[in-house]
């Protein structure tokens, strides 16, 4: 997947360039995938769907939430990290409220992102819909081929 889009770089330069969100190219996601890297092509992928289907939402929104929809800075691959899948996107949430200046938008992309596993957490808007689906599909893609 080519980063080709200037609007989709201005939206995610800022965050990207980061030092916290670049602490994440430290963590493997799926396969030789980064976390950095995973999070970042789920904003893209997301921003292509909804450009390629013209759907009318905030897209600088939920491409940020996108970024940092794994925020949750660990090795999930590590030892004590059993309810992770259950777990993440609430400690990624609550971390990127944290650390940075996100709206409720983006805080609802990031906590709900694992639905349905985390059933109580479903989507609450069209972006959170956009980037949830996103994810299983980049999550799909790395899994199997990017290894």
């Amino acid at each position: 997947m080519k980063m080709n889009s200037n609007e989709f770089r201005q939206m995610v330069r800022e965050l990207a360039m980061d030092d916290r969100v670049q602490k994440m190219k430290t963590f493997p996601q799926h396969g030789s995938v980064s976390t950095y890297g995973h999070c970042l092509r789920v904003a893209f992928l997301s921003y292509r769907i909804a450009r390629r289907f013209g759907i009318c939402i905030d897209e600088e929104a939920m491409v940020r939430g996108a970024l940092l929809h794994d925020y949750y800075l660990y090795d999930w691959h590590e030892p004590g990290h059993t309810r992770h899948a259950a777990g993440h996107a609430a400690a990624a949430a609550e971390n990127a409220r944290r650390d940075f200046d996100i709206g409720d938008r983006e805080f609802d992309i990031i906590r709900s992102h694992m639905w349905p596993i985390s059933p109580g957490n479903y989507p609450g808007s069209r972006e959170a819909l956009i980037v949830c689906a996103a994810d299983k599909l980049c999550t799909l893609e790395e899994t199997l081929f990017m290894r």
